[in-house]
């Protein structure tokens, strides 16, 4: 089978080029010329629409004028050879080399997309220009028919000459099989003269080394079932039969197209018009308020161009079925999208245009979902399956070929809202791009294999020519001069039965004419062989002779880009020396001017940095100067903040203490109240005293946070012994990092002490004493050093325990504090209150129960 090799698989690799899908626009013009335009073609890429007027009365003028731009945009004036040599005439070169296409009409109904397809007489459209410019570049190398053969599974199986003959004696002798058109038979006339001689256009560039055939196709999709126009179906006059729809299939290479569809082989343009124009008069068209012959259904017209290689010596095409390629070119003409509304539809051509609607429709979702994968990067399902038009054209837009796009626009202001649409699904489609199609794989062979079968050819028949020898046996000239060499016949009458000489003398001469043909047929054959080895001979020359031209050719013109090159550059960079010069010079007076203000401006930057470091040098003195005032004003307010703090605090326990004996005396008179009857005239109480500063002192060492000391030990009498912490043991120092520096004479000096701010056992078991500086207030409003000692033993668990042994007190008085001290002090004497106030600040010794000596 016949595979084409430029469609992959699914899976394509990720770094293949595309293109945007080409997008033209075709305006018609208006029936009338009294009737209003809406479309305006700017340039030659771009037109505008303008909202009419009734349509700006009926919305508040919301509409705007709106611009579009195309690949190309295609006036009123436009010619159908115009329209076909910019949009058609590639998608055919395409189609020779081996690459697919498709192209199709768009627009409202009405709007000319059939005459764009199809034509009229004297102004063929680009379905027939393309099938007579195909014919025009292939027509000498076409195979005769049946050499390939479709397989019914859109493929091709290419056959041998002998096949190929019996499959034409076949074809000519059953009556009952229709045949195809014949290029000799005389054309239909509404086709005879659509394309003129002088518009007959070829492709350049046509592999001679190929032969090629060409088959047609012709289906409809009519409301969304695919029928075949080409199909011969038998006509039953008494119970008609209406056609069979066809179903899509998918090949072994992806590839979907219609199983079952009839390809017709043709021969010329003309054949293929009549093919056509057979499948025409099939398709179904109807009379709608819009449109006259309103297309009712979706047509596609396939060109199918299979191709394969000659053999090596360029007489027979190469019998490998691997070098079979198969392209396509799928020329569509879609039905236009309508309004009910305008066009009144009922029953049937209600239903027809529901379909059409629903199809085109399809259509956009699938370009919108395919431009949505394409810019954003995702991965959603494309809709193809909704509508067969869409799936059979699947592999274009997955796969690989060349896609354009006619828009036809009706310019007329009825059509404004349809054509509005139109242009947004064609301004949306210029942004899907498809696959580029990659070049066929070269066969292996020589090129030029037909030019040189045939200049042999020619050559044979030179030489036998010269050596009076027939060049072609068909001339009777040269037939007569080869039997006037033959040796002459004697005369063959015979007029006696026992003549015995005539008939030995007319074999003898038979036998030698005999011996003389052989001879010559032996030098006819030893001289054609030795001209093939000389032409082969002559050809691997030439072919070595070419490629080393081709080889010096290309070196040759690669000298000649860099020389032009390197000379391009020499002007470059002449020109941009003269111009740096210019700038150098510029810029050298620039730097003089810039030079003369720099050490202007340096040395007005030197006198204004002399005068900042002079008023800098004296902001820090007066910041200096007014931090010394600030921190003395500090340290002042701070004292003067906690002496009156300490003095309100003792102001409030006292007024405590004063409520808590009012509230003892009057328990008391109730108390004496109640038990007057029983125990007689009762004794007034005497008035309380208030607690000395002892009491005060053991209440606020009750109340301190620190935690108290258990009597662990018997009490010592501090004026028998002297400090524990005298002695030469090992302290362990515990100020807790809460505790304020009193800038008091007298601080307990420790030697051997580890001082630490939190107790921790690696400091206790390098110890074995232990003594916690505990602050608090006294009653007086002045703080109290306590110094907690202990002794430090190890416990059974391999830890380290205290064992609290005495507490000693270091207490600093103010002697301004007589004042206060007489309104709040106790009922003690003068005498005992002056000998308080006088004193300096002590250390006293107390017990382990915390009693003041």
């Amino acid at each position: 089978k016949g595979k084409t090799p430029r469609r992959p698989g699914q899976k394509k690799a990720s770094n293949i080029e595309k293109d945007p899908v080409g997008v033209y626009c075709r305006i018609r013009p208006l029936g009338a010329e009294d009737e209003e335009c809406c479309v305006e073609m700017i340039s030659s890429s771009t037109i505008q629409l303008h909202a009419p007027d009734g349509l700006k009365a009926n919305r508040n003028g919301e509409y705007k004028e709106t611009q579009y731009s195309f690949k190309k945009v295609f006036g009123i004036n436009t010619t159908q050879m115009e329209l076909f040599e910019d949009v058609a005439k590639p998608l055919v070169d395409d189609l020779i080399h081996c690459k697919n296409g498709l192209l199709f009409t768009y627009g409202v109904t009405g709007s000319g997309k059939t005459f764009t397809m199809t034509g009229s007489p004297g102004e063929g459209g680009l379905l027939p220009r393309s099938l007579d410019m195909l014919f025009n570049s292939i027509s000498p190398f076409q195979a005769k028919r049946f050499v390939f053969k479709p397989d019914d599974k859109n493929g091709m199986e290419i056959q041998g000459q002998v096949d190929a003959l019996l499959e034409r004696q076949k074809r000519d002798s059953q009556q009952s099989v229709p045949k195809t058109p014949s290029s000799r038979q005389k054309a239909d006339p509404e086709f005879a003269d659509m394309i003129s001689s002088e518009e007959a256009c070829k492709s350049e560039n046509v592999d001679e080394d190929c032969c090629y055939s060409v088959f047609v196709s012709y289906i409809e999709v009519y409301n969304n079932y695919i029928y075949d126009l080409l199909e011969d179906a038998p006509f039953d006059p008494i119970r008609p039969k209406p056609p069979q729809s066809k179903i899509l299939r998918e090949d072994q290479n992806h590839n979907m197209y219609v199983a079952g569809c009839t390809e017709v082989e043709v021969k010329s343009t003309e054949e293929a018009f009549e093919v056509f124009w057979k499948g025409q008069k099939k398709r179904r068209i109807a009379n709608t308020q819009l449109n006259r012959e309103s297309s009712r259904s979706h047509s596609v017209f396939t060109v199918k161009l299979a191709q394969a290689p000659l053999d090596a010596d360029g007489d027979h095409i190469l019998q490998d079925k691997s070098q079979v390629n198969v392209s396509q070119l799928c020329l569509v003409d879609l039905a236009g999208s309508e309004r009910t509304s305008r066009t009144r539809a009922e029953g049937s051509r209600l239903r027809e245009a529901g379909n059409i609607n629903q199809s085109l429709m399809t259509l956009r979702t699938c370009m919108e979902v395919l431009r949505e994968n394409q810019m954003c990067g995702t991965n959603k399902m494309v809709p193809y399956r909704d509508s067969k038009v869409t799936h059979l054209f699947k592999n274009y837009f997955d796969g690989e070929g060349k896609v354009r796009m006619i828009v036809c626009v009706n310019p007329k202001a009825d059509d404004y809202d349809e054509t509005m649409l139109v242009m947004r699904f064609a301004e949306m489609t210029q942004e899907v791009e498809v696959a580029r199609p990659v070049d066929r794989p070269i066969c292996g062979l020589a090129a030029g294999r037909r030019h040189r079968n045939q200049a042999f050819r020619d050559e044979l028949s030179r030489h036998l020519e010269e050596q009076g020898g027939p060049s072609n046996a068909d001339d009777p000239v040269l037939l007569n001069q080869l039997i006037e060499s033959l040796p002459a016949l004697p005369s063959c009458e015979l007029v006696d039965p026992a003549d015995d000489q005539t008939l030995p003398r007319l074999i003898e001469v038979l036998e030698r004419r005999h011996r003389i043909r052989q001879m010559m047929a032996e030098q006819f054959n030893k001289t054609a062989s030795s001209l093939k080895s000389m032409l082969q001979q002559f050809d691997s020359q030439l072919n070595a002779k070419e490629t080393f031209l081709h080889d010096q050719r290309s070196k040759l013109d690669e000298r000649d880009k860099v020389i032009i090159n390197q000379r391009m550059e020499l002007e470059r960079l002449e020109k941009k020396s003269k111009t740096l010069e210019y700038k150098v010079d510029i810029l050298q007076k620039t730097t003089d001017m810039y030079e003369q203000d720099k050490r202007s401006l340096q040395h007005e930057l030197e006198t204004r940095e002399q005068r900042l470091q002079r008023e800098l040098s004296e902001r820090r003195r007066m910041e200096q100067r007014m931090q010394g005032m600030v921190t003395d004003t500090k340290l002042k307010w701070e004292k003067e903040c906690e002496r009156r703090v300490n003095a309100k605090q003792l102001e409030m326990q006292n007024k405590l203490w004063v409520k808590d004996e009012k509230l003892k005396q009057l328990k008391a008179i109730v108390t004496e109240s109640s038990n007057c009857g029983s125990s007689g005239p009762i004794e007034r109480p005497e008035k309380p005293d208030r607690p000395s500063r002892e009491r005060d002192r053991n209440i606020a060492q009750k109340r301190s946070a620190s935690p108290s000391p258990l009597p662990t030990a018997p009490p010592v009498h501090p004026t028998h012994r002297r400090s524990h912490s005298a002695g030469g043991e090992k302290w362990v120092d515990h100020k807790p990092s809460s505790n304020l520096d009193l800038d008091t004479v007298m601080q307990p000096m420790i030697p051997n002490a580890i001082k630490v701010s939190t107790p921790n056992e690696k400091a206790l078991s390098k110890c074995h004493k232990y003594v916690l500086r505990h602050q608090e207030l006294a009653s007086d409003g002045e703080i109290e050093t306590k110094l907690i000692k202990g002794n430090v033993f190890k416990t059974r668990g391999g830890g380290q325990a205290v064992q609290f042994t005495d507490i000693e007190t270091l207490k600093q008085e103010c002697p301004t504090a007589l004042s206060r001290k007489r309104r709040s002090g106790s009922a003690e004497g003068p005498a005992q209150m002056e000998d308080i106030e006088n004193r300096a600040p002590v250390a006293s010794t107390s017990t382990s129960h915390g009693y003041q000596k």
